[in-house]
């Protein structure tokens, strides 16, 4: 299975279509942050990007979710070259953030969720930190606000397998960490970005 079957197979279950009203697709490293409600989102916004942009973008995963089945881990690592992290408490030799950045490097691109869980809320929880790390030892990087809507009801949390609903993904315009903006000041702008999309 190719990464490029699989995108438009996903975008065949889904029925969705990107909503760019913020920005346009482009292949400069960006860190793409969303609601997370689905273990479809990744996939979903991954598979939505253009070929060339969807190439140089890796979704951040949690490791002990996409490595439970041979299947699952195939997908993670070979199809959509996953970031898989460890969900514990990081360590010096386990640290997320080292990872993205790592992956992101001078030329990736990687998609998060901020909330560092799954919700099935209308808007999402607070934003834990990690975005704002990055932003702070990357400012040259563009950060993305995307909204999600309905994927939790195309594959409900438990389930495994997806169910039709249209869903629809909207892409913002990018935000940047402001010079001397503080941590939660910064997050509280990055989860009203996600939120205004609603409006769009």
């Amino acid at each position: 299975m190719t990464a490029r079957m699989l995108a438009a197979a996903m975008r065949l279950i889904t029925g969705i279509t990107p909503r760019w009203v913020g920005c346009l697709p482009d292949s400069r490293p960006r860190v793409y942050f969303a609601n997370h409600s689905s273990h479809l989102d990744g996939p979903t916004i991954w598979a939505v990007l253009p070929r060339n942009v969807r190439n140089l973008t890796r979704p951040v995963a949690a490791l002990d979710y996409w490595t439970r089945g041979k299947f699952r881990k195939y997908l993670a690592t070979e199809v959509f070259n996953a970031i898989l992290v460890d969900r514990r408490a990081p360590t010096p030799r386990n640290n997320p953030l080292d990872q993205m950045l790592k992956a992101i490097g001078d030329t990736g691109s990687i998609i998060v969720f901020p909330e560092g869980g799954r919700f099935n809320g209308l808007d999402p929880v607070v934003f834990k930190a990690g975005l704002y790390h990055i932003a702070r030892k990357r400012p040259d990087l563009e950060l993305v606000p995307v909204l999600l809507d309905n994927l939790n009801r195309i594959l409900p949390k438990g389930e495994l397998l997806p169910v039709p609903f249209i869903a629809s993904v909207t892409f913002g315009a990018p935000i940047r960490l402001e010079v001397g903006e503080s941590r939660d000041p910064f997050l509280t702008r990055a989860r009203e970005a996600v939120m205004t999309l609603r409006q769009s």
